[in-house]
């Protein structure tokens, strides 16, 4: 069995993203279906002392546009500020300097396209994380179609006889399609754990970048990608 996972490339992604790409055999980047401003291809939230904030990379955009073709605006400095709000939210967290100087240096690369911005930091994750599955681009694979018809294209296009699909793709997907060309149909199980989060004046937050996870619990972040993770588990990790 070949199991194969599709999904757009997001911007410092939630750990349910990094669950389904290392339950898969091999993942597809999505990269040549249209940008959705103001989605999480170019922002994600993290946690201050008075609850989630954005981290938005500003993006020259122009209508029906693929993110592969996305371009960050180059008049802003938005690294330098992701970084300043990391700094300032995340430094007393137990492994935040762990991570810290080789996420400020791909931070503050001077990026131009905003796909490849996402894809070394998701790169860079799966290193910390220990996740091998080999990554392919749509826009490099002979597919067709819409949809499920494209979701199904890739699949075969890269020999999986299996679909990993996220929860939300039962409202859309037609599973008779696949059905009838030999390829089953898994649904993701991951139900976001808890952890000892920063600031619990604010409660838990659950959902937010990957970065809340890896500056909390550190290399015990492996733990929360076994599968299938059916139930979330408290766990004594980080800050007591």
């Amino acid at each position: 069995m070949t199991i194969a996972a599709i999904h757009q490339p997001q911007y410092l992604p939630y750990l349910g993203f990094f669950h389904k790409l290392a339950q898969a055999d091999v993942f597809v980047v999505m990269d040549n279906v249209e940008f959705l401003r103001r989605g999480l291809q170019h922002r994600n939230k993290v946690k201050t002392s008075q609850g989630d904030q954005w981290l938005t990379v500003p993006v020259l955009h122009q209508q029906n546009q693929h993110i592969l073709d996305v371009k960050i605006n180059p008049d802003t400095t938005w690294n330098r500020k992701h970084w300043g709000t990391l700094t300032t939210n995340y430094s007393p967290a137990p492994y935040f300097d762990r991570y810290a100087t080789d996420l400020q240096y791909l931070l503050q690369q001077d990026w131009q396209n905003l796909c490849a911005l996402n894809m070394a930091l998701i790169k860079w994750v799966m290193q910390q994380l220990d996740i091998h599955t080999p990554m392919i681009h749509l826009s490099e694979l002979p597919t067709q179609g819409h949809k499920s018809e494209l979701l199904l294209s890739a699949c075969k296009a890269v020999g999986a006889d299996t679909y990993l699909s996220g929860p939300g793709g039962r409202d859309y997907m037609d599973l008779a399609l696949f059905d009838a060309a030999g390829v089953k149909v898994v649904w993701q199980e991951f139900v976001p754990p808890h952890y000892t989060q920063l600031f619990p004046e604010a409660g838990f937050i659950p959902n937010l970048s990957i970065l809340d996870v890896l500056f909390c619990c550190g290399p015990d972040t492996r733990w929360f990608l076994e599968a299938p993770v059916k139930q979330s588990r408290p766990l004594a990790l980080g800050i007591a």
